[in-house]
């Protein structure tokens, strides 16, 4: 399979697309004590698919028969989870949760729970550094940490916005600068300086008003070039950046007639992913700002997508 490209949604379904038709060619149906789907998130050898549902995380052979179930489910969370994502070797997962813990979990072992990470607050969204030996995360207390994978601690942490909730980060492929979403729809912007500079680890070079209601996801594309914003609005925003981080709002994406939960970019940065509300997903071309197509299936929100077109 060249292009992954995967939904989930509050009716408990998981669905695989195929992007160019819009033709569901799976579909991982309810399990008997499955919630809803949160997160989704496929492993960079596009051979794994995790699905953050209510408070466990599910692993799935993407190349298995549609009737396969999980091969792995990851328990230890005492909350929903909210953000999942591999590690670059495709060996860890790690999950925040609404319980206050990031955890990282081992895919090759049967112990699984490897780190826990006590953030104490509510966690809303975790990267992975592309150094690999960091993670980021922000909560609805309104922080932003930076946790070492090497020793375990919090190095950094940030306020940006007082006590608003932080609800979504997303970082450069090339580790440059880190973006922020409030609640509120403002958006928060740093430059990221190396370790061993006299600078900041993190200094502060922008903010803006992304949306005037609640801003639900934010994603840098992968050539670093835009952002991409998703509100309550119906709305995803694209903004352009100067090399001088100076934000400018390019295309409003209009089309989804509910709130826009999730994003995804293409690998080219040509093409983005969005889930919504109105039980939708839909692709939509970066160049003309227009719907190429929409995956008509879920019955109720969609509320979190997955794509994977690159190299595996």
């Amino acid at each position: 399979m060249s292009v992954i490209l995967v939904t989930g949604s509050y009716d408990h379904e998981i669905r695989f697309w195929e992007a160019w038709s819009g033709i569901c060619s799976r579909t991982i149906p309810r399990a008997a004590e499955s919630g809803q789907v949160n997160r989704l998130a496929i492993s960079p050898d596009k051979r794994l698919l995790a699905a953050a549902i209510h408070k466990k995380a599910y692993i799935y052979d993407i190349a298995a028969p549609p009737s396969a179930g999980p091969i792995a489910i990851f328990e230890g969370h005492n909350g929903n989870i909210t953000a999942v994502c591999f590690h670059s070797e495709g060996k860890w997962l790690v999950t925040g949760s609404e319980d206050g813990t990031i955890k990282i979990w081992d895919l090759r072992s049967n112990s699984h729970l490897h780190r826990n990470y006590d953030n104490e607050a509510p966690v809303n969204d975790v990267v992975v550094h592309p150094n690999q030996g960091e993670l980021i995360s922000c909560d609805q207390a309104g922080r932003i940490k930076q946790w070492d994978l090497s020793e375990n601690i919090c190095t950094h942490e940030l306020t940006p916005g007082g006590d608003t909730p932080m609800r979504s980060i997303s970082l450069a492929s090339d580790g440059s600068c880190l973006v922020a979403g409030s609640v509120k729809g403002k958006c928060y912007v740093w430059k990221i300086n190396e370790e061993r500079s006299d600078l900041p680890r993190f200094q502060a070079v922008t903010m803006f008003q992304a949306h005037n209601k609640y801003l639900t996801r934010l994603l840098l594309s992968p050539d670093v070039k835009f952002l991409a914003t998703c509100s309550a609005d119906t709305t995803i925003k694209i903004w352009s950046i100067s090399p001088n981080y100076e934000f400018k709002l390019e295309k409003t994406l209009q089309g989804h007639q509910r709130w826009v939960w999730d994003c995804a970019f293409s690998a080219d940065s040509a093409y983005l992913v969005t889930a919504s509300s109105d039980h939708t997903a839909r692709l939509w071309d970066m160049s003309t700002g227009e719907t190429v197509r929409q995956y008509n299936g879920h019955q109720k929100a969609a509320v979190c997508c997955a794509l994977h077109d690159g190299a595996g």
